[in-house]
């Protein structure tokens, strides 16, 4: 959800990666109908494994919630963004999830100097 936002966002002013220490086999059906329901269309997106070479092209990494096995590498800035798990979660409890992610995006991309929209 917070790459479909970032993209969504951001545009082509800034790239974005996605990846995880524990990639699901599927994108979740309750967060790809939640982001339908504000435009954004996530369904062709496969959850990935976070590698090395996404690390190092990015200034900003956004964790969330991966503990130990979170990526880390020196000089590039670190947020963790602790947030309910929508996996397993129903449409109806991944909507304020989803909601958290957009405002958080949004506040990244304003520190970033990227406006939104």
């Amino acid at each position: 959800m917070a790459m479909g936002f970032f993209t969504h966002l951001a545009g082509d002013r800034a790239a974005v990666y996605s990846g995880g220490s524990e990639p699901a086999s599927e994108v979740n059906p309750s967060a790809i109908a939640a982001m339908a329901e504000v435009g954004i269309d996530i369904s062709g997106e496969q959850p990935k494994r976070w590698t090395t070479d996404m690390l190092e092209a990015v200034d900003v990494v956004v964790t969330m919630g991966c503990g130990d096995s979170c990526p880390v590498l020196p000089g590039r800035r670190y947020e963790d963004w602790t947030l309910p798990d929508p996996a397993g979660q129903s449409l109806e409890s991944v909507r304020p999830i989803r909601d958290q992610i957009e405002r958080r995006v949004v506040a990244l991309l304003d520190t970033l100097g990227i406006a939104s929209g």
